[in-house]
């Protein structure tokens, strides 16, 4: 195993421990509060929950946020994750494919997926700190090597200043991210990992082609606090326990994106707990609702688990339509709030 590798095996395990999530900072949903319909004149079964994104139909507006690159098992994960985007008709983004590219070693990243799920929008994954070192034909490679229709190029640069030897030169990659927009044939969505995105970089990302922005705001598992589980050096830990917090709450960073951008293809992940919140995500400007850690927990154990969270999740979604009188996403996203955020 590389040391790659057993670095990504430690994201994974940290996560699954359920000791690395933000302590003090939610998402910021319960602030957000739906004007109940007492009449809705529907039928919860006829309730419509597609959505059309980047140019692909999907029948829930779900994505399987990117989280299993580059170790032993993320091969078996991904399996258990490509069924089931298939099944439900929903988008899927592999984990960092940089352990890939960089050694051959595809751990699940491959067309092994394509085989899968034929059907669905699977988005490859590339960190923009390797923008540095990759070129246009490598981003390609990644987008090739598990025939994806998008490629997602993450953001963490807090978490890279956290890491033992992380990459902190950040310098002059917008202008590499613009170049790589406009070479690449497809589709480049721009996410954070879990501090959120501000308007600010929203509008300037969006100025140099990104297609798609993911805001992966704070309230959900915190990479800092992921950091911090696995460093050596004390000095480092006591950093990332400080920073565990840290980060722009998704319910603001999506209201926020979304009245910079109204026409913006968004995507809200980050502390999204249930269906409720996924219904509240779409309500601030979400075109598709993202979850990492949960479908994690659920998928290491096999499809059935996976597929009952995925029931859970979707019903939850459905009853915020049908209590607020929305017979599909686009009636949800004007309902009136009682108590904007």
């Amino acid at each position: 195993m590389t040391l790659m590798s057993k670095r990504k095996e430690g994201h994974i395990d940290a996560v699954l421990s359920g000791l690395a999530n933000a302590c003090t900072t939610s998402a910021g949903f319960e602030r957000v509060h739906f004007e109940h319909c007492a009449l809705p004149e529907l039928d919860l079964s006829d309730i419509d929950l597609s959505t059309d994104f980047l140019g692909k139909t999907l029948r829930r507006p779900f994505l399987i946020s990117s989280m299993t690159g580059g170790h032993l098992h993320a091969a078996r994960i991904n399996a258990v994750l490509a069924e089931a985007a298939q099944s439900l008709g929903i988008a899927l983004g592999v984990g960092s494919q940089r352990v890939a590219l960089s050694a051959g070693v595809f751990h699940g990243t491959d067309r092994t997926l394509r085989r899968i799920a034929p059907d669905i929008a699977l988005y490859g994954n590339v960190g923009a700190a390797q923008l540095r070192e990759y070129r246009t034909a490598d981003m390609q490679r990644a987008v090739d090597m598990i025939g994806a229709d998008a490629l997602i190029i993450h953001l963490n640069p807090l978490q890279e200043a956290l890491q033992a030897h992380g990459d902190t030169r950040w310098e002059g990659l917008l202008q590499r991210l613009q170049r790589l927009c406009a070479e690449l044939p497809v589709p480049v969505i721009v996410k954070e990992v879990g501090f959120g995105i501000s308007a600010t970089v929203a509008v300037r990302l969006v100025d140099c082609g990104v297609a798609a922005i993911d805001v992966a705001g704070a309230g959900g598992t915190s990479w800092s606090a992921v950091e911090g589980r696995l460093a050596t050096d004390p000095q480092l830990a006591a950093l990332a326990e400080m920073y565990r917090d840290w980060g722009i709450p998704t319910a603001t960073s999506l209201r926020q994106v979304r009245a910079a951008l109204p026409d913006l293809p968004l995507i809200g992940s980050g502390g999204i707990r249930h269906g409720l919140d996924a219904a509240k995500a779409v309500r601030l400007g979400a075109n598709l609702v993202g979850q990492a850690g949960p479908l994690l927990r659920a998928a290491i154990d096999g499809i059935e688990p996976l597929m009952a969270h995925f029931a859970l999740f979707e019903q939850g979604l459905r009853l915020a339509c049908f209590a607020t009188g929305s017979a599909n996403l686009a009636a949800l996203r004007q309902v009136r709030l009682l108590d904007p955020v």
